[in-house]
């Protein structure tokens, strides 16, 4: 189906205006692990990641997959080309995503998450601007990586709300670990994935609230302390961000 010519030329327009960013690699090239920021296609009309949509995120430690791990990941084969189906670019990625998950939750590396005082400060950033720059519908902190169900606000990039909490986070953490002998925290790049529809931001929010119980860090959902699935996790404060958390 083809939009009427004076509608594609609006959307052209205002899909101009709106990139402030990098544009996003190739749909054949994307894997979990990068960060789509800027614009994108998701049909028709071209999507500028900016207000109203809904994204399952996913950043992690810098050294929480090993560089055999990543080559392992990306030695997986994957229907790239142009004739492959829909449905199956949709399977790949899907037993792509899985295989990424596992290895996350094998929890290699420092897991400096996993100290509570770090744990504390990454939740605390997350939530200190929810509800002003955007709408979290679940989150869970892990020990090497934080997966989150996020909704910009009007005005609110995905990619500036990913970076605010990349920045801070890493900056704080960094002064919590004298013993640690590099500076980097975060990888680089994050992964995020548009939820078409509210069943699908469900699903999301369950997988990320479960992610705890399926690494087999604890029986339920709400005994993970670092989670929106906590009690603690559902109140909308948080004394161990500040006044200047998530600052660019």
């Amino acid at each position: 189906m083809n939009p009427p010519p004076d509608e594609r030329r609006q959307a052209v327009r205002r899909f101009g205006c709106a990139v402030r960013s990098q544009p996003a690699l190739p749909a054949d090239q994307k894997r979990p692990g990068d960060l789509v920021a800027g614009a994108h296609s998701r049909g028709y009309l071209p999507h500028v990641k900016a207000e109203g949509g809904t994204y399952f995120v996913t950043f992690r430690l810098h050294d929480s997959l090993t560089p055999q791990v990543i080559a392992r990941l990306n030695a997986r084969s994957r229907p790239g080309e142009d004739n492959a189906d829909t449905a199956a670019k949709r399977n790949a990625a899907r037993d792509y995503f899985r295989a990424f998950e596992q290895a996350l939750d094998a929890a290699q590396g420092d897991c400096w998450l996993h100290r509570p005082e770090i744990a504390a400060l990454v939740a605390g950033a997350l939530r200190h601007f929810d509800g002003q720059h955007y709408r979290l519908s679940g989150w869970v902190v892990m020990p090497n990586h934080v997966h989150a169900v996020v909704t910009p606000l009007p005005g609110f990039l995905l990619s500036a709300i990913l970076h605010s909490w990349k920045s801070f986070t890493a900056k704080e953490a960094n002064k919590l670990l004298p013993e640690k002998t590099t500076r980097e925290f975060w990888q680089r790049e994050s992964y995020d994935h548009w939820c078409r529809d509210e069943a699908e931001v469900v699903r999301c929010v369950g997988y990320v609230e479960a992610n705890p119980v399926k690494a087999n860090l604890c029986r339920g959902a709400e005994e993970w302390p670092w989670s929106s699935a906590h009690p603690r996790g559902k109140r909308d404060a948080c004394d161990t961000a500040g006044e200047d958390a998530c600052a660019t």
